[in-house]
């Protein structure tokens, strides 16, 4: 799984039938410190994520076994909105507080 941040909605009007009623989202994988370090995505929402929030994302065969995307054609889905993060018996990110460490 990767974690990133959502940071858009795609839109797509003209795509294969497996797609439709999906919600596409963009997305970057973040670092430890919630920074941006990896590829941006297009990742289909199976939880109601919005921009800006930190999201798991699965990826590759694994993205099709969610109720949402099972048998469809995608590579990644957005299975899961980060509530917290603890490293070492610390809190480094909370979503109520928008503490990120």
């Amino acid at each position: 799984m990767l974690l990133a941040q959502v940071l858009g909605t795609v839109v797509s009007t003209r795509k294969d039938a497996g797609l439709s009623g999906l919600k596409l989202m963009l997305a970057r994988e973040v670092d430890g410190q919630f920074k941006p370090a990896g590829n941006f995505v297009v990742a289909v929402d199976a939880v109601g994520a919005g921009s800006g929030e930190i999201v798991l994302i699965a990826a590759g065969s694994s993205a099709r076994l969610t109720e949402t995307t099972k048998d469809r054609p995608v590579d990644h889905v957005i299975c899961g909105i980060v509530d917290a993060v603890e490293v070492d018996g610390k809190d480094v990110y909370l979503k109520s507080l928008g503490v990120k460490g």
